[in-house]
């Protein structure tokens, strides 16, 4: 009885046995694993697609809104359109049914450019990463566009000398500035170039417009020659000054030559040659002040004849001060008298203004001939010389004439006492008795010198215009009265030299202030001796600036320059 109530006991083939034997063969069975796997495989991929569907969603909406954006505000900067920036872009994103997700534009502008910038974000709902607590992703877009038009202050310095006229010159010239104008101001439909001409030979021509403007003294009212004699102090600077006195250029041939043997020439063999004329009266020949029409400055170009000689600098000195900012004022009152455009206002602009260029365009053929200008006290005022009504002249000197015969007659070589009137010479004063007395006692012998009507006493400038110089220093002076008088002394106190070496200084002078101002100087020896190539190269503002084209060649190099200005025009 008491063996039946023990415990079972648990044998290898027993119970126990038989339940650690299913255990194993249970941690050994794979059947059925690999499909717990594929679910999990199945779920996590589902997950990941819808990730993928809305984040496809999200970069969709995102790329609409900032392709809306990017074209809104390049829209909203462009200069050429009149609304308001913020309201063209309201606009675009308006007619994009994105109105709502905008954000805030800004507009800034300034004289010259337009910068617009606007932000904008949209929501969006997530379908599939809403199951992991994502329920919605923010798209953000901004974007920034300005449009700066360059301003560009352009000055073309170019040769109108004579020798312009040898090889073509003239022609290419005019063909080659004629393509600049036209290639540098193609689709400015903002007016920010302004192109003005210098032409030069032995001086610059300033047209009346612009010789009103400054204080000049010696006025001789020459037709279409209007230059002015440059103090040489003015090199010094860039600007020129309008209140410095500066004598107008006399109309007088100082340079061509006339026979000096002891005999009388007429005056008829001796006329004043035009083309040695240092101010050639020449209207196409005078500077133009800034133009953006190109049809305008294609004229005055065509306009341009050669003539005279060659002083670039005076040619630089005017290039400099019509880009330098003290001729604001000056310009003001040309824009409201109607002669430069509305366009232009404020300029001149400063040195150094962000985005503003100016630049010299210098072109020679040559190099500097000795400058001649007439001296005071011959510029203007009586001189001592008579034109009678037989279009002969005489002349009264103070010293060294025979007793009681002050006046010489150059036709007959003889002297008088009276001026010659274009009838036999008298040898007898008259008593004077009306107001043509020249003077009383002029020639010591208790009698007065009579001036007998219709002769008349000539102005210096009235000379000038009828005689050349070295004519009337030797028939006046020199022939008559040589122990008084040497034909090259004369010519000394009628007229003073500037030597080449002295201008190639003062070029250089206002070349090396160009390039500390920060102005561009594109130069050009155009077939030009030594000198004036090297003259020309040390004013370029580089090397890369420097140009020694040949014929036709000078519109390659002119157009090169052009594409330069116009690559700088317009930066986005």
């Amino acid at each position: 009885m008491f063996e039946m109530l023990k415990a079972p006991v648990c044998t290898k083939g027993g119970l126990l046995g038989r339940t650690m034997r299913h255990v194993r063969r249970f941690r050994r069975d794979e059947d059925g694993s690999m499909i717990i796997f594929t679910l999990f495989l199945i779920l996590m991929m589902l997950i990941v697609g819808g990730m993928a569907v809305d984040l496809m969603r999200f970069e969709t909406n995102r790329s609409r809104l900032q392709a809306t954006v990017d074209r809104a505000v390049l829209a909203a900067a462009d200069l050429g359109q009149t609304r308001n920036p913020e309201a063209v872009v309201r606009d675009y994103f308006q007619k994009a049914g994105l109105l709502d997700q905008l954000a805030n534009v800004t507009v800034t502008e300034t004289f010259n450019s337009r910068s617009v910038s606007a932000r904008a974000a949209i929501k969006v709902n997530m379908m599939f990463m809403d199951l992991l607590g994502i329920e919605e992703l923010v798209a953000p877009a901004a974007g920034v566009a300005r449009e700066t038009v360059t301003d560009i202050e352009i000055q073309m310095v170019l040769d109108v000398s004579g020798s312009m006229n040898s090889n073509n010159r003239m022609v290419n010239l005019q063909a080659a500035a004629r393509s600049f104008v036209a290639t540098v101001l193609a689709n400015d439909v903002n007016h920010r170039i302004s192109i003005g001409i210098v032409p030069f030979n032995g001086q610059v021509n300033l047209g009346p417009l612009l010789l009103a403007k400054y204080n000049i003294s010696d006025l001789n009212g020459t037709a279409n020659s209007n230059c002015v004699d440059l103090p040489a102090p003015v090199y010094g600077a860039s600007s020129m000054s309008r209140t410095l006195s500066m004598p107008q250029t006399v109309f007088a041939d100082t340079f061509t030559g006339t026979t000096t043997s002891n005999a009388f020439y007429a005056v008829a063999s001796n006329l004043p040659v035009a083309t040695n004329i240092w101010c050639p009266q020449r209207a196409g020949n005078i500077v133009r002040l800034p133009n953006g029409n190109i049809a305008t400055l294609q004229g005055y170009i065509t306009g341009m004849s050669a003539v005279g000689a060659t002083s670039i600098n005076a040619g630089m000195k005017w290039g400099m001060a019509l880009l330098d900012p003290t001729s604001r004022p000056m310009f003001s009152e040309f824009i409201g008298a109607g002669q430069i455009s509305t366009d232009y206002t404020n300029r001149p602009l400063n040195y150094g203004t962000p985005n503003t260029m100016k630049v010299i365009v210098l072109m020679t053929d040559g190099e500097h001939w000795p400058e001649e200008r007439v001296n005071t006290g011959y510029r203007t005022g009586l001189s001592p010389i008579y034109r009678a009504p037989d279009a002969n002249f005489s002349i009264r000197h103070t010293a060294g004439f025979p007793v009681g015969t002050p006046f010489y007659v150059p036709h007959l070589g003889a002297w008088n006492w009276r001026a010659w009137n274009g009838t036999a010479a008298g040898t007898v004063p008259l008593q004077c008795a009306n107001n043509n007395d020249l003077a009383s006692d002029p020639d010591g012998r208790g009698a007065c010198v009579r001036i007998v009507a219709p002769v008349t006493q000539q102005t210096w400038p009235q000379v000038w215009s009828q005689m050349r110089m070295r004519y009337v220093a030797w028939q006046f002076y020199a022939r008559p009265l040589p122990a008084l008088f040497s034909y090259t002394a004369q010519m000394n106190t009628f007229r003073s030299l500037t030597p080449a070496i002295t201008m190639d200084g003062q070029l250089q002078q206002m070349c090396g202030m160009a390039k500390t101002s920060g102005i561009v100087v594109f130069g050009i020896a155009f077939e030009a001796p030594a000198n004036g190539q090297t003259q020309i190269f040390n004013c370029a503002s580089s090397p890369s600036h420097y140009y020694a084209p040949v014929g036709s060649e000078l519109g390659t190099v002119f157009n090169s320059i052009a594409s330069q200005i116009q690559a700088l025009r317009l930066i986005q």
